[in-house]
């Protein structure tokens, strides 16, 4: 296309002309995993759906971006997804229809149909940014003007599927990747197209795009910018700052929607051709007033005294004044008393000196409302330079502000709760630490995270959750005083800044506060919610001089309160950081004594009463390491919070079955091994089916195999799924126990739905039989209540003759314990199984 030519014949070429891609077509019944992939495979942005001749539907990279909230959706027809109706144009559409449809449907693609309404091409937003003949207008703006909003950054450790989500609800089309080592990348709709096709959506976003971004600099002409982008075949580009730095992402959006406010820039252009008009002939005279009535934005004339003597239809669309009313008068009618005397000196001194002046201004339109408006006033000269008119040509500028104010509230406050975000958080809390450092006194910084939140949120729905955080934020400010700032930092971890403190005393005394107040039930909708809370608490300069410091110490503190127990408080005090580290330190041990192996399987046999023969084992595990073994009540609980506890009663199972083959193969007479499940295990959707494929890998009969439960794996919110699996395990022949029965929740309601073949008896209640009377009778009373319900009783932790002697007496059948045998190495444990003769 020649760009050369006049805007007017540019604007006139029809459409059809510039088609130049072949129609990507497919049927409304064909998947969108072949969509896709058809569309990714053929470089085409778009995919238009027919059905018997008959124009169906769109699939663009836009709508397959939807795609990350539901990504189970892929076998699905596209006629359950496509955009419909489509978005056509007439094949004798002009270059200027297109762009005013493409921006009033907000719209990046419009299919051409002919006289039958027959698809015969597919016109883009990129044609248009590349034929409409914009160059004019590009070279005088720069890249900034075309920007209204901060960009969506992503670090590059994000899942790709939680990044295109967030990209998808905030209606972006690209995002900035953010690498550790400061590298940025684009990740854009095009981009999850890809991802769709090759697979791998909880990759890491970075392992996904170019480590670099193809960037201008702040400044940089639109021109220059549209045409590196036409050039080098991209959609977007980075905008870097004077250091280098990306803080923006242009695309070809953002240059159409920019060229809407050139006109503004053109007016005095416009006049000043207006004015050579008025000489040259009539005629110009006419057309110039056609295109002053046709504009969007309102336009007065005034004369060189300031009196009103013309005014365009967009101008009473705008002011609420008609013409008969503005003619005559002074543009001061629309003045909203925001701006004092010395602001309309100023301009005045601009106009008359440099012949223009433009800027932002508050006017007041007839029904009293204040409103915004860009305004660009020139003065019109005769020959001799004299001013005989003035011309204003003006816009209101309200959603550009409320964008503009949407866009701050976005960067610095949190969207649910509408406390400081991070951003903001730490800023104050730099600026309070530099104000403490000036004037020598203490800050406190609380670090408070919501216990047994997930609970919540997974037994009761998102919709829930977002109401108790919107109550937290609530009840938080309730708390503070003028001054201290409350944020939510992400999740259901809050801050609290309070940048003037006395003493330890003030803090601790907020703490309880708080601690009283989050405790109070939540009413949400039909549920009464009980939450806790536990907190950490820094101060300066006592624990750090840094934002980061503070912080980081304030959430150490926050965990040693979880440690006691939740629902508490915690002042940073050294050692607590050592732990911390020792924590850190065991984390990345035990992760990797996992990845290698390095656990070993140890057995405890459990005996008959009756026979004082060994009816079977109990697994447990133990973790040896050069200083020793360490404690399962040492890793244990730091695997549950991590989340490995699936990972390590997948590694138990595969070993004591793997052990169970070994001793049969050897001739021994074996006998059951049971191992414990964890909370996370009962309520893992893969539970039964590992264990069927444990048996049948080592050939093991379902009766060698038991399973012990705890009391606490049934918490209310899930004990029908954990009775689903218990009865899946009992259908394949395992043989269940319930463990430390009389320590949980001791629901009768749920040992009686159970599947059980035993009930164990907690240690704590056998370590004082036969003196303890309290222990006589409640080890008695169990006894009888599981053999009432038809199961057979273990007493676990007999360490004495006169424990088992009770026991015997006491009809209890099974006993483990000490006075028996300790938890033995398997080379050990074989002594109890003698070979088969």
């Amino acid at each position: 296309m020649d760009t050369e030519l006049p805007e007017a014949e540019l604007y006139s070429v029809e459409v059809w002309r510039l088609l130049h891609s072949p129609l990507q077509i497919c049927s409304p019944e064909q998947s969108l995993q072949q969509v896709i992939r058809r569309m990714f495979e053929s470089r085409s942005s778009a995919m238009v759906i027919m059905d018997a001749g008959q124009l169906q539907g769109i699939w663009t990279e836009r709508d397959a971006s939807h795609l990350s909230q539901r990504p189970d959706a892929l076998d699905d027809p596209i006629r359950l997804h496509m955009s419909t109706p489509v978005k056509t144009l007439p094949r004798s559409a002009t270059l200027r229809e297109a762009g005013v449809v493409m921006q009033r449907e907000r719209v990046r693609h419009l299919v051409v149909v002919d006289e039958q309404q027959l698809p015969i091409g597919l016109f883009s937003l990129s044609d248009l940014i590349r034929h409409q003949g914009v160059e004019y207008y590009l070279a005088l703006r720069d890249v900034d003007s075309a920007i209204t909003r901060l960009p969506l950054v992503m670090a590059a450790t994000t899942p790709a599927i939680d990044a295109f989500r967030l990209m998808y609800s905030q209606l972006r089309d690209a995002m900035l990747v953010e690498f550790t080592d400061g590298a940025m990348g684009i990740a854009t709709e095009h981009d999850w197209v890809r991802l769709l096709v090759d697979g791998g959506m909880q990759r890491p976003i970075g392992e996904l795009i170019p480590r670099q971004v193809e960037t201008v600099a702040s400044g940089t002409p639109l021109l220059m910018a549209r045409n590196l982008m036409e050039s080098r075949g991209f959609r977007h580009v980075g905008i870097t700052t004077a250091s280098g730095q990306v803080k923006a992402i242009l695309s070809y959006g953002d240059i159409l929607s920019s060229i809407e406010y050139t006109y503004v820039n053109r007016l005095q252009s416009a006049l000043d051709q207006r004015n050579q008009a008025l000489r040259e002939s009539m005629e110009h005279l006419r057309l110039a007033q056609k295109v002053i009535e046709a504009s969007l934005d309102a336009i007065i004339v005034t004369d060189a005294d300031g009196i009103i003597r013309s005014v365009n239809p967009s101008f009473s669309a705008v002011t609420g004044y008609s013409a008969e009313e503005a003619i005559g008068r002074s543009p001061s009618l629309l003045s909203s008393g925001r701006h004092d005397q010395a602001f309309y000196d100023e301009m005045w001194s601009t106009l008359r000196s440099k012949g223009s002046w433009q800027g932002e201004i508050w006017n007041k339109r007839k029904n009293g409302q204040v409103f915004p408006e860009w305004i660009t006033i020139t003065a019109i000269t005769d020959e001799l330079g004299e001013v005989k008119q003035y011309a204003a040509i003006f816009s209101d500028i309200s959603d550009r502000k409320q964008r503009e104010e949407q866009i701050k509230r976005l960067a610095y406050f949190d969207e649910l709760t509408g406390l400081a975000n991070r951003r903001l958080f730490q800023d104050r809390l730099e600026r309070a630490i530099a104000n403490a450092h000036r004037h020598q006194h203490r800050l406190g910084v609380f670090f408070l995270d919501l216990d047994m939140f997930k609970r919540i949120n997974d037994s009761l729905g998102h919709s829930v959750g977002d109401q108790v955080l919107k109550l937290v934020a609530e009840r938080l400010q309730g708390c503070l005083r003028e001054g201290d700032t409350a944020a939510r930092l992400g999740g259901d971890e809050f801050t609290v800044l309070v940048p003037e403190v006395a003493s330890d005393y003030e803090l601790e005394g907020l703490a309880s506060r708080l601690l009283k107040v989050l405790s109070v039930p939540l009413q949400v909708g039909e549920h009464e919610l009980h939450i806790s809370t536990s907190i950490g608490i820094a101060c300066y300069p006592d624990d750090g001089d840094s934002v980061e410091l503070l912080l980081k110490r304030a959430d150490t503190a926050m965990y040693r309160s979880k440690d006691d127990g939740r629902n508490s408080y915690n002042l940073f005090r050294r050692p607590l950081e050592e732990e911390s580290h020792a924590r850190l330190n065991m984390e990345s041990e035990l992760r990797t004594a996992l990845k290698q192996g390095e656990f070993r399987l140890f057995f405890q046999p459990r005996i008959s009463l009756d026979s004082n023969e060994v009816t079977g084992f109990e697994a447990l595990i133990r973790w040896p390491c050069p200083q020793g073994m360490i404690s399962p009540g040492q890793f244990l609980p730091l695997a549950q919070q991590l989340g490995l506890m699936p990972n390590i009663t997948q590694w138990v199972l595969n070993e004591a079955c793997r052990q169970l083959r070994a001793w049969q193969k050897e001739g021994r007479r074996v006998v059951p091994v049971a191992i414990n499940l964890s909370v996370a295990d009962l309520h893992g959707s893969s539970l039964v089916h590992s264990i069927q494929r444990a048996l049948d890998h080592y050939h093991l009969a379902p009766e060698l195999l038991e399973i012990e439960i705890t009391e606490n794996s049934f918490i209310p919110e899930k004990s029908t799924l954990a009775l689903q699996r218990l009865h899946a395990l009992r259908n394949l022949g395992l043989g269940i126990a319930i463990d430390d029965f009389g320590t949980g929740y001791s629901c009768l309601s749920y040992l009686k739905r159970l599947p059980l073949d035993y009930l164990k008896i907690d240690a704590s209640f056998v370590r004082g039989l036969p003196a303890d009377d309290n222990d006589v009778q409640l080890t008695t009373s169990l006894i009888n209540l599981a053999h009432g319900l038809g199961l057979k009783v273990i007493a676990e932790g007999v360490e004495r003759q006169q424990q088992r002697d009770f026991l015997l007496a006491a009809q209890c059948d099974e006993v483990q314990g000490f006075w028996f045998s300790e938890p033995l190495p398997s080379e050990q444990a074989v002594a109890w199984l003698p070979l088969r003769r």
